[in-house]
């Protein structure tokens, strides 16, 4: 009995690009061909093709597939690290099911960034964009505590900043700094390495500190970029200030 292609992929519950793909990459022979041109496989081929469809279907990547001999030997540490790869992507799984769950529960856009899933209808779009960025340059400790700021985050003044406009007058671009400054200096307390993140980052300090400010001078207008100057600067005033204040008590 001689089976064509198709029927051979018919047999097998695969495909002719697949088999044709096994043929490229010499993990199945090519067979005889009949007088007419066409290729003639036999029950070797077939159980070849069903020996190797089942290592795939195991995890076992076609380039360790090739060498399998052919009584079906594969090395246990092949096998070991397939199962170590196939767990791994089980708990991705398992955690992109649970971020849809919230995506879907809460109405979060399921294109924000991984992580904020929970607060993402609170965030603004150029929010939502700068801690992707941020995904890319700081470690899971600190991106963890960034999501305990945004959740923690109930005072008025953020929602004043996202909303203000690029022509914001002087005198209410120095009202928001004033009244951003206190957040910023107890996110500064709360979580010191914000002061000096180099533990945290992922990237080197030049790209970081360059991506960083390309991103937010990108996403955020002018006045509020003025505004989140101005509370930088006095948010360190303040800490110096309770430091040093504290100090004083302590003597």
């Amino acid at each position: 009995m001689a089976w064509s292609t198709r029927e051979l992929a018919e047999l097998a519950g695969t495909t002719v690009n697949t088999i044709r793909h096994y043929h490229r990459l010499g993990l199945l022979e090519e067979p005889e061909r009949r007088h007419n041109g066409y290729k003639q496989y036999g029950v070797e081929e077939l159980v070849r093709l069903l020996r190797i469809r089942r290592l795939v279907n195991l995890g076992v990547p076609l380039s360790q597939v090739g060498a399998v001999s052919t009584n079906g030997d594969l090395s246990p540490n092949v096998l070991r690290q397939v199962d170590a790869d196939l767990a791994a992507e089980a708990e991705r799984l398992r955690r992109a099911r649970s971020d849809i769950a919230i995506i879907l529960g809460d109405g979060a856009p399921a294109d924000g960034p991984a992580g904020s899933e929970s607060v993402g209808p609170r965030l603004s779009a150029a929010d939502r964009s700068l801690i992707h960025v941020y995904t890319q340059l700081y470690d899971e400790e600190a991106m963890k505590d960034l999501q305990r700021m945004i959740e923690a985050d109930t005072d008025p003044v953020s929602a004043a900043l996202k909303s203000l406009p690029a022509d914001a007058d002087e005198e209410t671009r120095s009202d928001l700094a004033e009244r951003l400054a206190p957040v910023l200096a107890q996110h500064l307390i709360d979580y010191p390495w914000l002061s000096d993140p180099a533990a945290h980052l992922s990237k080197s300090e030049h790209v970081t500190r360059d991506t960083f400010i390309n991103a937010v001078v990108s996403l955020y207008n002018t006045a509020q970029l003025d505004v989140m100057g101005r509370a930088s600067v006095r948010a360190t005033e303040l800490l110096r200030a309770r430091l040093a204040d504290a100090d004083q008590h302590r003597v």
